[in-house]
């Protein structure tokens, strides 16, 4: 059985679409997922790039792609009154409902559709209150260890050269967004083409623009 690791942010529109897809992507396979909350904040910073909201002209085409994306497969996907929005409350959260900082599915779950199913502020401090005490952690978002474990997710993440969400790893191998899940089951399945010839093609393919000013 493989363990794919599901690195996530619940501010991503996109994680939120894999994280119901991924079942069914997969189904029929022999597979454990564990996920790990990230800062999707801290992964950009960390390669250097923007999100798709700090761009205006990106930001309304993310923002329609997702929505057309859930009519077409059919799951419910309401923009937040307010997005981006500030995702840590919500991160650490999810991380402190575990004692090892990996929350289960239904945690998961439960933090993706307070944030992504009927259209209000994800991070209301009423609304929030109520999500708290629906998950009930053992610990509080402001527990050191949470924290700790929140950065050590998203240090990992950033050490497997991850620098998006939804990314998932398994065998040291990291498949990228909602449309790599097709990717993903192939690999799984033992599709001849994941050799480490083809894998590792594009790292030695040089490029054709002068290297970045520090």
């Amino acid at each position: 059985m493989k363990q794919i690791t599901f690195y996530l942010d619940f501010i991503s529109p996109y994680a939120w679409l894999a994280f119901e897809e991924l079942p069914k992507a997969l189904q029929g396979l022999s597979y454990s997922v564990q996920y790990k909350p990230v800062v999707l904040g801290a992964l950009l910073r960390h390669n250097g790039s923007l999100g798709p909201a700090e761009i205006p002209a990106k930001r309304d085409w993310t923002y329609r792609h997702v929505m057309w994306l859930a009519h077409s497969r059919g799951v419910v996907l309401d923009m937040p009154a307010l997005h981006p929005f500030n995702p840590m409350p919500l991160l650490r959260l999810a991380v402190a409902t575990d004692a090892a900082g990996l929350p289960n599915r239904y945690v998961c779950e439960t933090v993706f559709r307070h944030v992504w199913q009927g259209g209000a502020d994800a991070v209301d401090p009423t609304r929030l209150q109520a999500l708290t005490a629906e998950l009930a952690p053992a610990r509080t978002v402001n527990d050191d260890t949470v924290k700790a474990q929140l950065k050590a997710h998203t240090d990992e993440a950033m050490a497997l050269k991850v620098f998006g969400v939804p990314a998932f790893e398994v065998d040291g191998k990291v498949f990228w967004g909602l449309d790599a899940l097709p990717m993903l089951r192939a690999y799984l399945e033992g599709d001849a083409w994941f050799t480490d010839a083809h894998w590792n093609a594009p790292q030695a393919l040089p490029s054709g623009l002068p290297p970045l000013k520090a």
